[in-house]
């Protein structure tokens, strides 16, 4: 019988056989306890469930725990630091307002910090872009871009 792990925001896990069919959405909120990821429309489309695998934003509420096996798994909980301070992307949104209602919040942005490892220096029709998929109801996404602009200084090299 092969044994599969995942790594889940630093940590080795031990998948059972019955992870593997499910949703990773259900699965970091179920089995993990990792409440960051929420589920929006549970279709893929509002980003609310975005995560990261490999460094690569996906929808957690479409792609089935297997398609994990062997991968690094980031959610809004490991993005902060071991101390428990927020990372300068969170912090961001906190210090320009970004943060209404909070249930977009960690899917934009675990999308950013996507974008920003790519990109530590973009303009703001850059950021505009590569949030695009992830739906805000709350504030009108300038806030949220200038977050981004702001938290782009503590990746640049």
């Amino acid at each position: 019988m092969k044994i599969n792990y995942t790594t889940v925001n630093g940590k080795k896990i031990r998948l059972k056989k019955a992870d593997l069919e499910s949703t990773i959405l259900v699965w970091l909120r179920e089995e993990l306890d990792l409440t960051g990821v929420k589920n929006g429309c549970g279709i893929g489309v509002c980003g609310s469930c975005t995560i990261l695998i490999d460094n690569q934003p996906v929808r957690a509420c479409r792609l089935k725990v297997e398609k994990a096996v062997s991968k690094e798994i980031l959610t809004i909980e490991g993005l902060a630091k071991e101390d428990g301070s927020l990372h300068p992307l969170q912090q961001a949104f906190i210090d320009c307002g970004a943060v209404q209602c909070g249930f977009c919040t960690p899917g934009m942005i675990l999308t950013a910090h996507a974008f920003l490892l790519k990109n530590s220096s973009p303009e703001r029709k850059e950021v505009r872009k590569a949030l695009a998929g992830n739906l805000c109801r709350c504030t009108g996404y300038q806030q949220i871009i200038d977050a981004v602009m702001e938290a782009a200084k503590h990746y640049q090299s």
